[in-house]
């Protein structure tokens, strides 16, 4: 008796093993699958087990292997749909819902992650409009992993794009794939594996790595139990420096706390906001300053739900409305816009507090952005005089390991598991992590196209699929005087890049913003990517894909001659002269330079130097006024034609 229940347990357990027959994430309901490209249909299953499966009429057959990993090829096809997937093993399984048509991966940092939850105050109307089944995304949680390449995401799902699901696409990719969708009508898959503050090297494989001067890092990476152990001694030390702060915080360790509506201020100072508190007093402080405003709020107002914008705030902040919480952020970069539930706002004085906490370089508050609450018809300016009052001051708090910058990790888990899944090819969008060692970039981007070709799969042919990037916008502070840039330096390894066959730059140096590191014109980026696809993936000779690039320069006599490449229907120079322009001599100093658009040329001199040697154009951080177009309205990549 005894030997014949462990032989049925045995055969229940048997069972039960070979029941977990199981796809991974991407392959689920609502996918999109590459056409004209072999496809590749994988799962896991009991080592022998018999894999069935059924796709648009025809049936395939394989036998598990002994690592348990199966997969079945499927011929290409042209795009269309919708289709079903059935899989019968020892359970059935049944994937509804399949198109085929493109499919892009959207890689890079966080203007690449950026969603469209972020940007529904600019595109109301794309949102709203945004109902298409024929565009969908799959957008995993960001991990990471250096032990061994993973072979599944933890979570993620195919949604199809409308009002609600739009909201956690990436802002580039919906508009790069409503683009081409509205050209092509193919169905339009986005992957977004993107991560902010990453850098390059996060998305190498090892082998790549081997290659490369971070290989070192990698080994430490990779030594059991140490990634736990930073992150445990980084969470305590942020801890302690947090439980400082509280502790020593004059504004809550307090009878009445400074948020509280009852509270009196005293000895309160003024401050204009926005605007930072280094320059204005407070030199040198990191920790907490609080912030309180009284302002009148109109009859008509009233009892309202409103909105209140504060613009972008270093580096965290809680926000009080007489009294009451409304609002919280843990880091600089998201625009702070918190709703006011209807019924808070009362007739006259009303006090808005907000406790301000600083990491360390300079606290406060965003300049050039929205400081006001407002109705659908009635808003207060909050600009000018705020009280403020020093909270706790603390030394900057100590510095974390940034794992996002690390190499191998986003590769592991977030690249690997994607490489059986055929595609059209890569959208990147990154640098920004980068610009401290821009001259090294141009190596390491070229490193990861090779890499990635090689290790895709699933496209035919798989070693040169169409990569597609965004050069650095427009960013920080602008210059009187021409000046050196290590953005400027990292635009040009991009520009560089180029010489890779099958790749396609987006220049974005027209439509970044100067005091935001993630700039909201995501639709121009969108479509200027879907411009260099249409010429490189879909191979549309008569499209415009690009602006000016640099060609060669000559001189005569105190003149210098440069010509360009992608000059389209011919050079314009937008909204007035040519700006942007330095001219050098031997003595390799920069000036500004008269500069003029003769035919597909650009004639550039400067009155007191007679033998010019070098061009520069948009060699800046922020070239702010830069302005040389072709006609079709796209911008000039920035370059210069010296190597000093």
């Amino acid at each position: 008796m005894k030997t014949l229940l462990l032989l049925l347990l045995s055969i229940v357990i048997c069972c039960s093993v070979r029941a977990q027959v199981r796809l991974p994430r991407m392959i689920s309901d609502n996918m999109i699958l590459q056409r004209e490209a072999q496809l590749n249909i994988w799962g896991w299953a009991t080592a022998g087990e018999k894999i069935l499966l059924g796709f648009a009429g025809r049936q395939y057959e394989t036998i598990t292997p002994a690592d348990g990993r199966w997969l079945v090829t499927i011929p290409p096809m042209e795009a269309g749909g919708p289709y079903d997937l059935t899989i019968d093993a020892s359970n059935h399984i049944n994937v509804k819902n399949i198109l085929i048509g493109d499919v892009w991966i959207c890689s890079g940092q966080s203007n690449m992650e950026t969603p469209m939850s972020r940007l529904k105050d600019k595109y109301p109307a794309v949102i709203a409009a945004a109902q298409n089944p024929n565009i969908r995304a799959f957008n995993p949680a960001t991990r990471m992993e250096w032990q061994r390449p993973l072979d599944d995401f933890q979570t993620g799902s195919w949604e199809m794009a409308d009002p609600e699901t739009i909201l956690q696409f990436s802002g580039v990719a919906y508009f790069f794939a409503k683009t081409i969708y509205e050209q092509y009508h193919v169905p339009i898959g986005i992957v977004k594996v993107a991560a902010g503050g990453s850098t390059i090297e996060g998305w190498l494989s090892e082998e790549a790595l081997q290659r490369t001067p971070a290989y070192a890092n990698v080994l430490r990476l990779k030594q059991p139990g140490y990634v736990d152990s930073i992150r445990q001694a980084d969470q305590k030390a942020s801890d302690d420096w947090y439980s400082q702060l509280w502790q020593e915080d004059k504004g809550i360790q307090t009878t009445v706390q400074w948020s509280d509506s009852s509270y009196v201020p005293g000895d309160w100072k003024t401050m204009n906001i926005p605007g930072y508190w280094h320059d204005q007093g407070l030199t040198n402080i990191h920790g907490s300053v609080w912030f309180r405003k009284t302002f009148q709020v109109p009859a008509a107002m009233a009892g309202q739900p409103a909105r209140l914008f504060l613009g972008n705030i270093v580096d965290r902040d809680s926000v009080y409305l007489n009294g009451q919480l409304i609002g919280a952020t843990q880091y600089q970069y998201p625009p702070r816009k918190y709703p006011v539930p209807a019924g808070m706002l009362k007739k006259g004085a009303n006090t808005i507090v907000v406790r301000v906490i600083n990491y360390s370089g300079k606290g406060g508050f965003y300049k050039d952005k929205a400081y006001q609450l407002f109705t659908t018809t009635d808003t207060i300016n909050l600009e000018g005089p705020w009280q403020y009052q020093l909270g706790a001051a603390t030394d900057p708090i100590p510095p974390s390991t940034p794992f996002y910058t690390q190499p191998l990790g986003l590769y592991n888990a977030m690249i690997a598991p994607l490489l059986p899944f055929a595609i059209k090819g890569v959208l990147w969008y990154q640098g920004e992590a980068n610009s401290d060692n821009p001259t090294t970039y141009k190596s390491l981007l070229e490193t990861l196209i090779k890499d990635w070709r090689m290790k895709w799969t699933g496209m035919q042919p798989m070693q040169n699929f169409p990569f597609l990037y965004v050069q650095l916008p427009n960013y920080m502070i602008s210059h009187p005087q021409p000046t050196n840039s290590n953005w400027a330096l990292l635009r040009e390894s991009q520009l560089k890049t180029l010489s890779v066959p099958n790749t396609a730059m987006a220049v974005a140096i027209d439509i970044g913003e100067w005091n935001d590191i993630h700039p909201l014109n995501k639709e121009d980026v969108g479509k200027r990517l879907a411009l260099a696809a249409r010429k490189l993936a879909y191979h549309d000779s008569l499209v415009v894909s690009s602006g000016p690039l640099y060609k060669n320069m000559t001189s005569e006599g105190n003149k210098i001659i440069i010509q360009f490449t992608n000059t389209g229907g011919g050079l314009v120079a937008k909204n007035g002269p040519l700006k942007q322009f330095a001219i050098a001599g031997p003595d390799k100093q920069f000036k500004w330079a008269h500069a003029e658009i003769k035919g597909n040329k650009i004639i550039v001199w400067h009155e007191t130097i007679n033998k010019p040697i070098a061009v520069r154009y948009a060699w800046a951080d922020n070239p702010e006024g830069a302005n040389l177009y072709n006609k079709e309205g796209l911008p000039a990549s920035p370059f210069r034609t010296d190597n000093f």
